[in-house]
């Protein structure tokens, strides 16, 4: 089948692309950079290069695709995130409808049932919604927690402060999920084209930040390492003084942390957990990544 992956490289797009290549589709990878032309061709795929923000480039992109794989790239320097969301989202739904897409896997993410919900969850609910309206269409959407690899970025302030952290404290439980678990749902769906009609699947497991720092710093030899809930203005100077925008701050980490912290995000994924993909278990095995990484 001829398959058309938004993501270029990420963490999520590369292994699904290597799988569905292995598994004899033709696949084409969208990315805005033309220097990963080479990297794209040397796993056999075929490179389309562009924005997809720009609707005559997305729907040339999609273009004779018996599936399509959706994700919203960050936009680091947009004025209004949601807003940006939403109108990749509205692109999405035009180019499928104009190229006759029969199947679609869509990333959105966890707390996307909530019309308003917190951070960029709200934007993906209109996201979802949007590509629901396709009545041709069949759509599978993908949603995942915060990602494993995230943690990567605490390994500075492990180093330099023996602590870890976000603006919720050590009991709150949120949800993980590898890249590589999305990777490969995904990949069983577009293998297939097996789904029918609308349906979500959720990826990743509950967990404590207690239980992160527990698994985190036995793996480095750092036993005592503690989970810390920051003040909101303290974690958001922080991420600030470490490169993300006020906006991209706030919508990507405070907000998701807040609504964690008072019990407004997971109602969903507890009802739908019984089929969620992904395992506490995996996590373990991330932290021997992460271990490989803090000790470099």
């Amino acid at each position: 089948m001829k398959i058309t992956l938004t993501g270029s490289l990420g963490n999520i797009s590369l292994p699904l692309a290597q799988q569905l290549i292995a598994g004899g589709h033709t696949v084409t990878i969208v990315s805005h950079n033309p220097e990963r032309i080479k990297a794209i061709e040397a796993l056999e795929a075929i490179p389309a290069i562009g924005s997809v923000d720009d609707p005559a480039f997305l729907r040339n992109a999609f273009k004779g695709a018996d599936a399509v794989y959706t994700m919203i790239p960050p936009a680091f320097q947009a004025a209004d995130i949601r807003q940006y969301i939403r109108n990749m989202g509205d692109n999405y739904a035009r180019a499928i409808a104009e190229n006759g897409v029969g199947h679609v896997v869509n990333l959105s993410s966890v707390g996307a049932h909530l019309k308003n919900g917190a951070g960029p969850a709200g934007a993906n609910h209109y996201v979802e919604a949007r590509l629901n309206e396709l009545t041709d269409t069949h759509i599978l959407h993908l949603r995942p927690g915060m990602f494993y690899t995230n943690f990567f970025g605490s390994i500075p302030m492990i180093k330099q402060q023996g602590i870890i952290g976000n603006n919720f404290d050590a009991s709150v439980n949120m949800v993980l999920t590898h890249p590589r678990d999305i990777a490969m749902v995904a990949a069983e769906a577009l293998d297939t084209l097996s789904f029918t009609g609308k349906h979500i699947r959720y990826i990743g497991h509950e967990i404590t930040g207690a239980e992160v720092a527990a698994v985190l710093g036995n793996a480095i030899g750092r036993p005592e390492l503690a989970w810390i809930g920051f003040p909101d203005n303290d974690l958001l100077y922080g991420l600030m003084q470490n490169g993300l925008t006020e906006q991209m701050a706030k919508v990507y980490v405070l907000e998701i942390g807040m609504a964690l912290r008072e019990d407004k995000l997971l109602d969903s994924y507890r009802e739908h957990r019984h089929n969620a993909a992904g395992s506490i278990d995996s996590f373990h095995h991330f932290a021997g990544d992460f271990a490989a990484a803090y000790h470099q």
